[in-house]
C-alpha cells in the first residue's frame, strides 16, 4: 500500500494479440467472430438481390405465411427488437417488397404481406444462402458438417437455457 496514493492497483490484463480471445472464453469469442463474418458475407451475397442482412429473414416468414400476418406476430416470429422489425418493414415497403395496412378486425394492429415483387427474390435469396453455406463449409466432409451441426445445436440449447428460453425449432 502506498500511503500517498492509497492501495496499489493491479493493472488489468488482457491478451495482447489483436483479436485475442478473452481469458476463459475462446469458444464464445470465436462464435462471435464467425457470426460477424457470416453476417458480412451474407450482406455481400444478398446485395445482388437488393436486400440487406435480416430483410430476407423477415421476407422468408412472410413468404411462408398464408396471407397477411400481424406485425406483432411477425416480430415474435423473427425474434428481433420491434423497432428493428419496424425499420426493416419500412425499407421493404419503400422498395415495394411488402405492403402494410391496418387490420380490419383491429385497427390498432397492422397487417404485413409480401408482394409479388418480393416473391421473385425468393430464389435469389435461397441461392445466396446456399452459396454462403457451401463457402463457409468448404473443406469439411459430410461427417464434419453433421458433427458441426450437432455441436452447434447443443451449444444453442445450452445458451437458450441460460438466456431463459429457446426459439422455436425451424
Amino acid at each position: 500500500m502506498n500511503e500517498a496514493t492509497g492501495p496499489e492497483q493491479t493493472p488489468c490484463t488482457w491478451p495482447a494479440e489483436r483479436g485475442a480471445a478473452p481469458p476463459g472464453g475462446p469458444v464464445g469469442h470465436l462464435v462471435t467472430r464467425v457470426a460477424r463474418l457470416h453476417r458480412t458475407a451474407a450482406g455481400r451475397a444478398l446485395r445482388e438481390s437488393g436486400l440487406y442482412p435480416g430483410q430476407e429473414i423477415v421476407l422468408g416468414h412472410l413468404w411462408e405465411a398464408d396471407g397477411p400476418v400481424r406485425q406483432s406476430d411477425l416480430i415474435k416470429a423473427v425474434e428481433l427488437d420491434p423497432s428493428t422489425v419496424t425499420k426493416t418493414l419500412q425499407r421493404l415497403e419503400q422498395s415495394g417488397h411488402v405492403t402494410r395496412a391496418p387490420d380490419p378486425a383491429d385497427r390498432r394492429a397492422v397487417l404485413v404481406e409480401a408482394t409479388e415483387l418480393s416473391c421473385a427474390l425468393s430464389r435469389q435469396v435461397e441461392s445466396a444462402w446456399a452459396g454462403l453455406e457451401e463457402h463457409a463449409l468448404a473443406g469439411l466432409t459430410p461427417a464434419d458438417r453433421d458433427e458441426l451441426l450437432r455441436l452447434l445445436t447443443a451449444v444453442e440449447a445450452n445458451l437458450c437455457d441460460r438466456a431463459g428460453g429457446c426459439p422455436e425449432a425451424e
